[in-house]
């Protein structure tokens, strides 16, 4: 059971989830640093992260699967949201040069088929990154927030499951390790916890952050031709790598 994307767009709203992706945020802004130029797609719920890298990065488009549903972002302007498969995402082969998943390894049930898909649409000097709940982390311990939900990895399963499908993990890092209270008094230390923790028992983080690329090997993925859905998204200008076809209707919160 997972939520949905109104329920994520709510937690991120709440003065808690203001706090994770101004924490996570600048994880992974150091991590993929400036993109100008640079094609980026994130998929599961990613649009609260997206949104640093929206005006720079030339496409940067939000990729929702349908069992969470979408949201229409940015909520201003012309939407850059579309509802997908996670196993048949409407992108060429090598159009991204980065990928970013957060919210949707936990609890996708096809974790082997979605980075099987994400591995093809990735160039091949391209970078995943990957957000997931830490398994001994007391955020995964609680239901009471988005990193609660779904299956939670340590470092070392992320990147065996990785290696498992031609991604060659780059750089593990851990975040979030002020305690999933909503707390105002509490919420004002933030950067407070997470200096402290990085330092003294970055073992009980609440969430995973895995960097990889991709492995390139003589024939690594047989895939057989098949179509894929005619969807456009349906981005301020056209982007290289996308499909032609009927742009979607967007979903409102």
């Amino acid at each position: 059971m997972h939520l949905d994307a109104i329920d994520l767009k709510d937690f991120y709203a709440s003065p808690l989830g203001a706090v994770v992706r101004r924490l996570l945020g600048a994880r992974i802004r150091a991590r993929f640093g400036e993109l100008k130029g640079i094609s980026l797609f994130g998929l599961g719920f990613a649009a609260p992260y997206l949104a640093l890298f929206k005006a720079e990065a030339r496409p940067c488009g939000a990729l929702m699967p349908v069992e969470l549903g979408a949201i229409a972002w940015p909520e201003q302007g012309l939407a850059s949201s579309v509802l997908v498969d996670e196993t048949e995402l409407p992108l060429d082969d090598e159009a991204a040069d980065r990928l970013l998943l957060v919210h949707m390894l936990e609890w996708s049930e096809k974790s082997r088929e979605l980075l099987r898909e994400l591995w093809r649409v990735l160039k091949p000097n391209g970078r995943l990154l990957i957000v997931v709940p830490n398994r001994r982390g007391i955020w995964s311990r609680t239901d009471r927030t988005p990193f609660g939900q779904g299956h939670p990895y340590s470092p070392s399963q992320l990147s065996r499951l990785l290696r498992d499908n031609n991604f060659t993990p780059i750089q593990a890092s851990r975040a979030l390790f002020i305690p999933p209270l909503r707390w105002r008094a509490l919420l004002r230390t933030a950067a407070a916890w997470e200096r402290i923790g990085t330092r003294l028992f970055p073992t009980f983080a609440g969430v995973v952050i895995v960097e990889a690329g991709k492995q390139i090997y003589p024939a690594a993925v047989q895939r057989k031709p098949r179509a894929r859905p005619a969807v456009v998204l349906p981005f301020p200008q056209p982007a290289a790598g996308l499909q032609a076809g009927r742009r979607r209707d967007s979903v409102a919160p």
